[in-house]
């Protein structure tokens, strides 16, 4: 990616604590594998560290802990006693707590970085040269000071069985200590490179998952899931029927392990309400008749991976396979929620400048008897009811509606080289090369869809034969491409 900003978010949203609940065990995910596979190798370890150290690493085991990551790095005792402790580090820092595996990076980052004195020597040196050789070996010098001992650690673990693994969950507790910790910014985005370099999309496979997968894969899909919950066998089973599809990314190293996936229902039409599209009562479609492949669910499973961009590429695969596989498919759209505009209205509505007109601001005193419409707006919508309210519903419609199509459509976030859809699902399917084709009134009243979008979904639609120049009109100028009827809506 070209900077952060450039970063892809994919359609997954943080849980909500109103969000169904599932009536059955979550998967528990747990470095258990990765503890069975280090323990292996551990054996051959002398003064093994993993049985001594506290979990929360107090001062007298950081010794330990660090000379235990020198003999990973000097090899001392050959590769075999070499993968015995870093396969003893591994189960160690599986032990630790938050506190401790603070305090662990926190000694990557003081003692096993780049070399500070041999790189300001190779600057200074640099400044001197003379010539292409004498270029050419003084950055190597600095590239080999560069080189932090700790990135030089990581290869080791991921030299291990379920190596990798192990590393992409180091990244996810990195990114979830960062709030308290931010000082390991710095490891986490060298984890990141580090993991990018190797799940690059030409190492990935992309894979159908169907109800004849392994158990513990379709257990891993429910706990993955991030933007509508699975809530039982029969609903997971509906979402792999012979009228859907569900594809998923695999990397060699982790076959049993989705990085990201993406759900599909071949219907007939644009769909519009996502109760509708999931119903599990409703009788499945032929598959070889559907017009429309319609991308519901896009979920990330690796929170380690977050930064690493391959789901712009799932959705091109997908859509290939799908169009040679089903030649009547004529659109591939998306029904996606609006996880921002809730967020983005509460603030945005109290002005300057005012969001509604005098004719909605009318509309709304009339609805609530308050003088004051736009604060009314909001503590309506707060009601869990109001939706079914249908003369209040029928009201707010278009005020709402319109409101949504300026957020989509002109509401933006700094970024470099051009500014960016505010919303985040928005940016995903923009940058992806999508463009803005309908707004759905209603479309997930779900208590998580009220809430965060007022119970709307928007249509993102991929035309075959604009989706290069869409990304590149997006990606150049942040320009967002849109349907007339969406433009209409303003």
């Amino acid at each position: 990616m070209d900077s952060k900003a450039e970063q892809v978010e994919t359609e997954q949203q943080p849980p909500e604590d109103n969000r169904p609940r599932r009536r059955f065990p979550r998967f528990a995910l747990s470095g258990r594998a990765m503890a069975r596979a280090l323990a292996e190798l551990t054996g051959t370890a002398p003064r093994e560290v993993a049985a001594q150290v506290h979990p929360e690493l107090p001062d007298e085991d950081v010794g330990l802990m660090a000379q235990r990551i020198e003999d990973c790095l000097k090899g001392k005792g050959g590769a075999v006693s070499a993968r015995a402790s870093a396969a003893d580090l591994g189960r160690a820092y599986l032990k630790l707590s938050s506190t401790g595996k603070v305090r662990f990076f926190e000694l990557l980052l003081d003692r096993f970085g780049p070399d500070f004195d041999a790189m300001q020597a190779a600057a200074q040196d640099l400044a001197q040269v003379a010539s292409d050789s004498d270029f050419d070996v003084v950055a190597e010098r600095m590239r080999q000071a560069l080189n932090s001992p700790r990135i030089e650690l990581f290869k080791q673990f991921n030299s291990l069985e379920e190596g990798i693994k192990f590393l992409v969950d180091m990244r996810a507790d990195l990114l979830r200590l960062l709030k308290d910790a931010p000082a390991l910014q710095t490891i986490s985005d060298e984890l990141r490179d580090l993991l990018a370099s190797w799940f690059d999309i030409g190492f990935l496979d992309l894979r159908q998952i169907t109800w004849e997968a392994p158990a513990a894969l379709l257990e891993k899909l429910v706990s993955y899931e991030a933007v509508h919950a699975i809530t039982s066998w029969d609903d997971l089973k509906n979402r792999l029927d012979s009228d859907r599809r569900c594809y998923a990314f695999f990397h060699p190293s982790m076959p049993s392990e989705p990085l990201i996936f993406v759900e599909v229902a071949l219907v007939n039409g644009m769909a519009g309400n996502v109760q509708a599209l999931l119903d599990e009562d409703a009788p499945a479609d032929d598959p070889e008749s559907a017009d429309a492949a319609i991308f519901y669910s896009i979920s990330n499973a690796q929170a380690g991976l977050a930064g690493v961009a391959f789901g712009n590429f799932l959705i091109k695969r997908v859509v290939d396979v799908l169009s040679h596989e089903l030649p009547n498919l004529k659109t591939f759209a998306t029904l996606s929620p609006i996880p921002g505009f809730r967020r983005w209205l509460d603030k945005a509505i109290v002005g300057p400048p005012p969001l509604l007109n005098a004719t909605e601001a009318q509309a709304i005193g009339t609805l609530t008897g308050s003088r004051e419409p736009a604060t009314a707006l909001l503590g309506f919508l707060d009601r869990e009811d109001w939706h079914a309210d249908e003369v209040a519903a029928g009201i707010l419609q278009p005020i709402l509606m319109r409101l949504c199509a300026h957020y989509l459509l002109n509401e933006r976030r700094p970024s470099e080289p051009a500014e960016r859809a505010k919303d985040p699902v928005g940016h995903f399917h923009l940058l992806n090369g999508a463009r803005v084709e309908r707004l759905n009134w209603m479309a997930d009243v779900s208590p998580n869809g009220l809430k965060q979008s007022a119970g709307m979904m928007v249509n993102y639609c991929y035309r075959l034969n604009e989706i290069d120049s869409n990304h590149e009109r997006y990606k150049g100028n942040g320009q967002v491409m849109s349907s007339g009827a969406m433009r209409n809506l303003l």
